[in-house]
């Protein structure tokens, strides 16, 4: 890939803490930015952004590598990135949220609240499905994000330099297909799922997803580097890098010579969403897992989970989070995104109050299955970070 060229020439490393550290601390850093520049030395990926929020509220930060290649810009711990599906755990809060408030119900079928649009009738399990079984991905539907049909009409338009989807031309794909399962009775991932559900927070609340994901979330935990990716130009965002050849048409360099993205992000919407650094998500994976990111309870409804698979039995879903029962460091509470570009993950050891979470500009090796990087990163990233405490 034409992106590595420009590696050997890589400027030093950025490194960062909030607040600023002190003993244990700086030492914590010094292994972090160590253990990211190792990682893009091995793996040989762009850049990377990584940050461990501590049980205090301490948060360490790294970067490593390069924002923008071609430019050789360095890569920094304020460096943004497409959060990719991690944005759904602040859909799934916010469902939460308005569950709180009584304006809707996690038993509530969708119907009731979509019922009425033109076309409603025409999704899978349109007359069952609930609004709990989008949140834990268990209503039955496709993912239109892997549809041929929706990445030779999302290539089309990037080829002719239109603009994004709206969410209901993303449901159109989903028109009379058949469901996966009848609703309840299974699981599978769908973006699409989670587009139903942004439609029902705007629907009860007449307001747009954004303007309540703002007031809810972002502006109270004051997560000021987090923003809807709702358009090309976003900043302060690191180019992204993908591989050649890909489903969506797009260039290995997913940006313009000035940093805008090749094609809009919008359609995304609350299949994620959001534009983040690391910083920023593990401050935002610490407040939603601890209880914190709202005042009245919700963490019981969150963890409402059930298996993904009956040979995984240890891998749940509840409301837009992944739960791993059994791992070398207890229970871990989080969730991953791709998105073409970009790789996100965010983990909460519940058992030492450690959240963890990093970013990198390139989907290589993910979107083609051909590397370990991300789970090589986490585990070392947590074996650092629980070790620390």
């Amino acid at each position: 890939m034409r992106l590595l060229i420009f590696l050997g020439t890589m400027l030093a490393a950025f490194a960062a803490a909030t607040p600023a550290p002190a003993g244990e601390e700086v030492s914590l850093v010094t292994e972090l930015q160590a253990t990211l520049d190792a990682f893009q030395k091995r793996y040989a990926f762009p850049g990377a952004t990584a940050a461990i929020a501590l049980p205090d509220g301490t948060v360490v930060t790294a970067a490593t590598g390069l924002a923008d290649v071609e430019a050789a810009r360095p890569m920094t711990p304020d460096s943004r990135m497409l959060a990719a599906s991690v944005g759904k755990t602040f859909v799934a809060a916010t469902v939460l949220a308005l569950e709180s408030e009584g304006m809707l119900s996690r038993h509530d079928r969708v119907a009731a609240h979509l019922g009425d649009r033109s076309w409603f009738a025409a999704l899978p399990n349109a007359g069952s499905m609930t609004i709990g079984q989008l949140l834990s991905h268990r209503a039955g539907l496709p993912d239109h994000v892997y549809m041929p049909a929706f990445r030779e009409a999302f290539a089309a338009r990037v080829a002719a330099g239109e603009g994004a989807f709206t969410p209901e031309q993303i449901l159109g794909f989903l028109a009379g297909a058949k469901p996966l399962f009848a609703a309840g009775e299974g699981w599978a991932y769908s973006d699409t799922g989670y587009i139903l559900l942004g439609l029902v927070i705007e629907a009860v609340t007449s307001q747009t997803y954004y303007e309540l994901v703002q007031t809810t979330f972002l502006a109270p935990l004051d997560l000021e580097d987090t923003t809807p990716s709702d358009h090309r130009d976003i900043a302060g965002l690191a180019v992204g890098y993908t591989i050649p050849g890909n489903a969506f048409g797009l260039p290995e360099r997913t940006a313009d010579a000035g940093g805008a993205l090749l094609w809009d992000p919008a359609t995304e919407w609350t299949g994620g969403g959001l534009a983040s650094t690391s910083r920023d998500l593990a401050r935002w994976g610490r407040a939603l897992y601890r209880g914190a990111a709202l005042e009245t309870p919700y963490l019981d409804r969150l963890l409402d989970a059930a298996s993904v698979a009956p040979d995984a039995p240890d891998t749940l879903y509840g409301a837009g989070v992944t739960i791993y029962t059994k791992t070398a460091h207890g229970p871990v509470y989080g969730h991953g995104g791709w998105i073409t570009g970009y790789v996100s993950s965010l983990r909460y050891y519940a058992d030492r109050g450690v959240t963890v979470a990093f970013q990198i500009n390139t989907d290589a090796g993910v979107v083609d299955d051909s590397s370990d990087l991300t789970s090589a990163l986490e585990s070392a990233l947590a074996d650092l970070a629980v070790g620390a405490r």
